[in-house]
């Protein structure tokens, strides 16, 4: 008795590490944990118009306690590049030109 409950209670500990180790393979697989943007025609290099840029930086920096400087460089980059990455903050990847402009000291031009 005392050995099958050792031999159930391995495996049942042998599939949760087994369902872990998937999940965490998903998660990697899409980057920001299922957060994946694959639809060219709203993100991505040229993916905007001039006129489009002053709202979909508004969304950009909505969230910045630092709007001003937020919206000057947003529209800036925006302008240049025709492209707003997702979201409040990071997904610059979607977005190269967007990611890939630097200051001169080599830090990031676009929020």
């Amino acid at each position: 008795m005392a050995v099958v409950t050792a031999k159930l209670l391995s495996a049942f500990i042998i599939a949760l590490i087994a369902i872990s180790m998937l999940q965490t393979m998903v998660v990697a697989s899409h980057g920001h944990g299922g957060h994946h943007y694959n639809d060219k025609k709203k993100f991505g290099p040229g993916s905007l118009k001039s006129y489009q840029c002053p709202s979909q930086c508004t969304r950009r920096c909505s969230r910045t306690q630092y709007h001003k400087p937020c919206m000057f460089f947003c529209q800036k980059c925006c302008m240049k590049c025709l492209c707003v990455p997702p979201g409040y903050y990071g997904n610059k990847a979607v977005c190269p030109c967007y990611n890939n402009w630097k200051t001169k000291r080599g830090g990031p031009k676009c929020p």
